[in-house]
């Protein structure tokens, strides 16, 4: 680190330009951007509030120099400030979840469509919940339903259910410690899940902050990238209610393999839904 890194208080302005310069010499992405978020999660202000401050006190310094060294080992920024937005909630993340992803929300974008009544009273099951988003996001734009979310890792589980609390939903979701959905009486109106689906030949051809920070179990699908599909078909059907749908994210070209894995499971495909990239992401299925 140069001089001006090390010494508090410090101008921010010059501060800035020598962590753009470090980040991006490290290869981080958008290195200006994430200079500057670091500045404002350690000066605890947003972005606009960042435009305020001239000097960082020697507290604010110290978080800063800290959290560039764990960004510069490509440590994602949700895991350094603890947080991310997801849909219309605030997310609550640790290194035993995936970081929730923009494209994710394409699946409850398929879902609003699917079952249009706002106040239907739904019950819901996430399957492999992580941070709890997906189930959350749909509660929220759903105030009459109730959900469970599922997932194998207990910390994983642990989280979920704080978020739930976070984000004022926890009187409608209960999120357990499981397999799947081992133990868990259907039927449901609604299934989710964004199950592990990275072919575990790509694993290491990944983004270093997907690689060397975020947890495998939740990425690896097996050597093709199906494994988890073959399980949810298998139990899909039994869970679903009459008219209930699943909605399941996909992987880059799985648009084609995993609706013939439903298929052969007695599940209709109703819709392959992409997103933003034109990829298609939220596969809709019913019995």
């Amino acid at each position: 680190m140069k001089d001006a890194m090390t010494q508090a208080p410090a101008n921010l302005r010059h501060l800035l330009s020598e962590a753009t310069a470090c980040l991006r010499a490290a290869g981080v992405d958008a290195p200006q951007r994430e200079a500057r978020l670091l500045a404002a999660h350690a000066a605890d202000t947003d972005l606009a509030g960042l435009l305020r401050i001239d000097t960082l006190p020697p507290a604010a310094h110290a978080i800063f120099v800290q959290t560039l060294h764990r960004r510069l080992n490509h440590e994602p920024m949700a895991y350094i400030t603890g947080h991310t937005g997801f849909w219309s909630l605030d997310i609550a993340v640790s290194p035993a979840t995936l970081i929730p992803r923009a494209d994710t929300e394409t699946l409850v974008e398929a879902v609003l469509d699917h079952l249009p009544d706002r106040n239907a009273p739904l019950r819901v099951l996430d399957i492999g919940t992580g941070t709890g988003c997906l189930l959350l996001a749909v509660l929220a734009e759903y105030p009459q339903a109730v959900g469970t979310g599922t997932d194998l890792n207990p910390n994983a589980a642990r989280l979920a259910a704080r978020n739930a609390a976070r984000n004022r939903l926890a009187a409608r979701a209960a999120m357990l410690c499981g397999n799947w959905a081992d133990g868990i009486a259907g039927p449901f109106d609604l299934i989710l899940s964004n199950p592990p689906y990275i072919p575990h030949a790509d694993l290491n051809g990944l983004m270093p902050e997907v690689v060397l920070h975020e947890p495998a179990r939740a990425l690896d699908g097996g050597a093709d990238g199906l494994v988890a599909y073959r399980a949810l078909a298998a139990i899909l059907p039994d869970l679903l209610a009459p008219g209930g749908i699943a909605v399941l994210e996909l992987g880059i070209g799985q648009d084609k393999s995993v609706p013939a894995i439903m298929r052969l499971c007695g599940l209709h495909v109703l819709e392959i839904r992409p997103d933003l990239g034109g990829i298609g992401r939220a596969l809709v299925v019913k019995k």
